[in-house]
């Protein structure tokens, strides 16, 4: 890495840094003139010329903010890399991302936005420059984008050199203008937002280089790749895809890949964000090359089943497979296992011709269909699947004596690698990393789930609706069960919560083996829409009694 330094008596040194030894620095974040020879190059600061063309302003820019922040040295990209080597180049724009996250303090420098910008009659509510802030050009480059998000701190700066704000104190102006999400604002690691989430980021951004709409995305998918100006912007991008998809799945993955089956998965209710739960979900299953479990358990209604589809959503480009399986019964899992095989069969017929898979009947022996799939999981280099048991709610212990419960180690693979989510309301399952997905713990993430099922708003201030929240004690299913009902019929939610106790109350009596407080929660919701069904069609009352 190449840094720049003031001498005192204001010429400008390179220091040459190897990875090892680069000192604290600041950075540069800005838009190139549209005419290139205005910036000051490499070359100008070797000759020490430059300081009659418009790009020296920025040059002062930064060497004065980094000096009032104690820094001595300073990187800006018009002048510290080479660009007539092609070596050089190439390292630079493959580390460009880590040098902007290593920097201590970034600047970005807003040419096109001045603090006297909408001074005249600033609109109610807004700040004078706020208008041109959100036209700015910088918000429409490609390679800005990693300058937003790789620093832990970006300053925006006018024209003037005056300090608008951070993106943690502007993150809601930021948000607006380029859709990124406040979490990835707020510094979330960028793995937790999805391949194709990251990739939306960067519409209505453009690249002088067509190739550098592909280039600029190095950083933000952590991968590498050489630079070829001039095979065009469909190449680079499938270069890019192709180097994501070795990060992601392994080199060999081709042989593996079985296409993801968003009908295989249940239906999700409302789900609050779980920030925590997901993140250690990520720890425990992106961990090393080895076999990676993790156990959901809960009280039922807890969300267990949509924090394994959650996850799936954020994070199925890691995987060649995802297969997901009911786990309620035997039956069910060798069901499961059943449509596992024949989607296996399906996507890679052709690639399995030596497997017991190839010759296997899907309508024989259940027991040499599960043998024959995890045989297949178990395969030396098929180490990026993921497997769901879902509903595991009967485990076989030592404790439980009922002749159903199941013994899930018949039907998990042998390999020691792969992902396995298993999701139940028994703490007893030993297997792998347990995580207790608890109730929502305020009532705001109650009101949430409450207003988007019932698609009602504002109800933060409805005491009926807080009154609600509070008497479903943080169980997201009897939440969204109330929020559905409410959401086709009119009523208020003080009315909703009448009837709630007194179902409540009637439920008591006429079912006394639900001895759990959830389950009596569950339950009641459910009963007041079977009640309003019953009430309006006996025949399709009596159908769901079925």
């Amino acid at each position: 890495m190449r840094l720049l330094e003031r001498k005192p008596n204001g010429d400008l040194a390179f220091r040459e840094s190897t990875r090892t030894d680069i000192p604290a620095y600041a950075i540069l974040s800005h838009t190139w003139s549209r005419d290139s020879n205005d910036e000051i190059s490499f070359h100008d600061v070797e000759a020490g010329t430059g300081e009659g063309k418009a790009g020296w302003k920025k040059i002062e820019f930064c060497a004065d903010k980094a000096s009032a922040d104690g820094l001595r040295y300073f990187w800006i990209d018009t002048c510290c890399i080479d660009k007539r080597n092609n070596k050089e180049l190439t390292k630079a724009i493959n580390s460009m991302f880590r040098w902007y996250q290593k920097a201590t303090r970034c600047y970005a420098y807003l040419t096109d936005v001045s603090l006297h910008d909408g001074q005249d009659a600033p609109q109610l509510g807004t700040i004078p420059w706020e208008a041109t802030f959100k036209k700015s050009r910088w918000f429409t480059r490609g390679w800005t984008l990693q300058e937003l998000l790789a620093p832990t701190q970006v300053d925006f700066f006018s024209l003037e050199g005056e300090r608008l704000g951070s993106k943690l104190t502007l993150q809601d102006l930021i948000h607006d203008i380029t859709g990124i999400p406040h979490a990835a604002l707020k510094g979330a690691p960028l793995e937790t937002f999805s391949r194709g989430e990251r990739m939306s980021w960067t519409s209505g951004r453009h690249t002088k280089e067509e190739e550098d709409q592909a280039y600029c995305l190095l950083g933000i998918f952590d991968v590498s790749m050489p630079l070829v100006y001039g095979e065009g912007q469909e190449k680079a991008h499938k270069r890019l895809q192709d180097e994501i998809d070795k990060i992601y799945r392994g080199h060999d993955s081709d042989q593996f890949v079985v296409g993801f089956d968003r009908l295989a998965i249940p239906e999700a209710a409302q789900f609050v964000a779980r920030e925590n739960e997901l993140a250690e979900m990520r720890r425990v299953l992106h961990g090393p090359d080895f076999r990676s479990t993790i156990v959901l358990h809960g009280l039922r209604g807890i969300e267990k089943t949509q924090l394994a589809i959650k996850y799936i959503t954020q994070h199925k480009e890691r995987y060649t497979a995802i297969f997901w399986l009911n786990a309620n019964d035997e039956g069910s899992l060798k069901l499961s296992f059943r449509n596992v095989a024949q989607r296996i069969l399906e996507d890679q017929g052709a690639s399995i011709s030596t497997s017991a898979l190839a010759s296997l009947d899907l309508d024989g022996n259940p027991d040499q269909v599960v043998t024959a799939v995890n045989a297949w999981l178990s395969l030396k280099t098929n180490t990026r699947w993921l497997m769901i048991y879902d509903n595991y709610d009967n485990p076989r212990t030592a404790d439980n004596l009922d002749p159903s419960a199941v013994n899930i180690r018949q039907f998990l693979p042998r390999a020691d690698h792969g992902s396995i989510i298993i999701t139940t309301r028994s703490a007893q399952v030993n297997q792998g990393y347990q995580l207790h997905v608890q109730k929502l713990q305020t009532v705001k993430e109650g009101l949430e789930i409450l207003s988007n099922t019932s698609k009602r708003g504002n109800i933060q201030i409805d005491r009926g609706a807080i009154a609600l929240v509070e008497e479903l004690d943080g169980l997201p299913l009897a939440l969204s069960a109330a929020g559905a009902y409410l959401r086709h019929v009119t009523t208020s939610f003080s009315d909703y919560l009448r009837l709630y106790q007194a179902s409540w109350l009637r439920l008591q009596m006429t079912t006394p083996q639900l001895s759990s407080y959830e389950d009596r929660s569950l339950y009641t919701t459910w009963q007041i829409t079977f009640d309003r069904i019953e009430r309006q069609n006996a025949a399709s009352a009596k159908l769901l009694q079925w």
